[in-house]
């Protein structure tokens, strides 16, 4: 066996769950909800594993490299793994019982995809890596197909349509972009771009790039598909779709912009700045008026994504490193909201404002949770949330990003008029249903895990900063 392959060992080991989930369910043992335990058992016992072994290293012709920078991220996907197969258990039991270990296969092929894209090195790579997260994710999105009373709009097979054609648009994007720069640069290595002045093709193609990376994290003004999604797929799902692939995406852009096209920065500089000003006005300013919850949360999605884009803009160390905590954070934040807005669902029939509303009374626990996960989402003290809008903030205007701050704070008090109106409604109005709202334990459990990271991150940050320093420095090479 090739030495560098250690470098690989928890994409393999995610790879093999796939497949003893393949083969349980062929054996019928185990099968339903103890498969899905037995697939979160699994990944926590990656996850555990990556603090004890060594990934580092550089595949052959540095097409792939694995460090710091690397593992982070598959610390965090392994994470978000772990949460999508917990809150989709009562679900897929309820919905689809036949069907429990496609949907789990599916998550993990993606999430073997999303654990690649960080250590990619070379453009055909990053292409197929892209293309083995996305393609699960199309399925997924419409597994909900069929779900819904005779009476209501069935959206799941609109969603997962308007995901796939967003997403091949995105790949079109991205390989033409991917020609150009290829054929002016001559190489298909991610830091093969030439030190001096860009051609004119070159500098085209580096755009198209950024087109199709805007797809991937849902970024005005390539977010179309974000309400509709969010609103036609199954919520479980969706949380995980709302974190997972667009931190994917994240990391990628992260390695090409920051380590492969720094010397081009006053060509994407400007365009990503536009980006993240254009994400954080329409995403909370459409946010306002939304009354269905997964189209105000993908709403407020785009706007957080504007945040975290300041960081890239910023091109320093520490911006870098905060926004790695940004990422963080959202990762477990939204998976919670996502999570207790379905558990409310479920019992209420729906996921509109006026159908969740009283929660606190139908669900103390889950109203409080609710709240927590409002509070880090808007930046107040003292969660998670909060300290990453701050760092980010801090360190876009060390690095002269003094427009693009203001805006950000300007917005972050927009932001709290929707976020404070879903708190309002979850302890102060009556609502449409009085109907007790009860979690299931797989769904309690990645609600709780969620909420004791939030609240951990937010009274004592300092483990996360230093983890995302070091990931950051790892990319960088401490300039």
């Amino acid at each position: 066996m090739p030495a560098w392959l250690h470098i690989l060992t928890l994409d393999f080991a995610v790879a093999g769950t796939a497949l003893l989930v393949l083969l349980c369910d062929a054996l019928s043992v185990p099968r339903g909800r103890v498969l899905g335990w037995l697939t979160a058992a699994l990944l926590a016992a990656i996850l555990t594993l990556s603090f004890f072994v060594d990934i580092s290293g550089t595949a052959p012709h540095g097409v792939y490299v694995s460090g710091p920078w690397e593992l982070f991220f598959k610390r965090l996907f392994l994470c978000a793994g772990i949460l999508g197969v917990l809150g989709a258990i009562d679900w897929l039991e309820a919905r689809v019982p036949k069907r429990q270990a496609e949907y789990v296969v599916l998550l993990l092929s993606s999430l073997v995809g999303m654990m690649l894209l960080a250590g990619v090195r070379d453009w055909i790579l990053l292409v197929v890596a892209f293309e083995l997260m996305g393609v699960p994710l199309y399925v997924l999105c419409a597994y909900a197909k069929s779900d819904g009373r005779g009476d209501e709009p069935r959206l799941a097979a609109e969603a997962g349509l308007k995901l796939f054609v967003t997403g091949a648009a995105s790949t079109a994007l991205t390989l033409f972009g991917l020609a150009l720069v290829v054929g002016t640069t001559g190489t298909s290595s991610l830091a093969g771009m030439p030190a001096g002045d860009v051609e004119p093709l070159t500098g085209v193609g580096m755009m198209l790039v950024l087109a199709g990376f805007g797809f991937k994290i849902g970024a005005v003004p390539f977010h179309m598909w974000v309400p509709d999604t969010y609103q036609g797929a199954p919520t479980p799902f969706v949380a995980f779709l709302s974190v997972a692939p667009k931190v994917a995406g994240l990391a990628a852009l992260a390695v090409v912009l920051l380590s492969s096209w720094p010397r081009q920065h006053e060509l994407w500089v400007p365009a990503l700045s536009c980006i993240a000003a254009a994400s954080m006005l329409v995403g909370n300013f459409f946010a306002l008026r939304q009354t269905d919850m997964r189209r105000l949360l993908g709403y407020s999605g785009v706007a957080q994504i504007g945040y975290v884009l300041l960081a890239l803009c910023a091109r320093t160390e520490q911006a870098l490193a905060m926004g790695l905590f940004f990422i963080a954070a959202y990762v477990f934040t939204n998976f919670g909201v996502f999570l207790v807005v379905h558990a409310a669902a479920e019992a209420s029939g729906g996921h509109a404002l006026n159908r969740i509303a009283g929660l606190s009374r139908r669900s103390p626990w889950l109203g409080g949770a609710l709240l927590v996960f409002l509070l880090s989402l808007a930046g107040i003290p003292f969660v998670a949330g909060f300290w990453a809008k701050v760092f980010v903030l801090m360190a876009a205007y060390h690095a002269g990003l003094v427009g693009l701050v203001v805006l950000g704070v300007v917005l972050t008090v927009v932001a709290l008029f929707y976020y404070l109106s879903v708190a309002r409604s979850t302890f102060m109005s009556d609502g449409d249903s009085d109907r007790p709202v009860r979690a299931g334990w797989p769904l309690s459990a990645a609600i709780l895990a969620c909420l004791a990271a939030v609240v951990a991150f937010g009274l004592w940050p300092s483990p996360l900063v230093d983890q995302a320093t070091q990931a950051a420095s790892a990319l960088l090479g401490g300039r």
